[in-house]
């Protein structure tokens, strides 16, 4: 049994987004982003949605595409609602 820094892991943790919000904020559609970080539209769709959660190699890509720190886009925890969001 894989225990990560004395606790067992969570298979189905939730992984939070402000993907769209950021996204949005600089301008760039979706396809850009796919096109940019080498991956199908609607895997943005999925990972905006919070249906899907991004590998740490795609997070990291997308992080450097939008010049944006990694932890301001993904989260384990709820991101607190901004005026955008609301």
């Amino acid at each position: 049994m894989l225990l990560l820094m004395g606790r067992k892991p969570k298979s189905e943790e939730p992984v939070y987004s402000r993907l769209e919000v950021v996204r949005a904020e600089k301008g760039i559609t979706r396809q850009e982003l796919a096109d940019a970080v080498e991956v199908h539209y609607q895997t943005i769709g999925y990972l905006e949605r919070g249906e899907y959660s991004p590998s740490l190699a795609l997070a990291l890509r997308i992080a450097a595409e939008l010049d944006t720190p990694i932890g301001e886009l993904f989260s384990l925890t709820p991101f607190a609602p901004t005026e955008r969001e609301d």
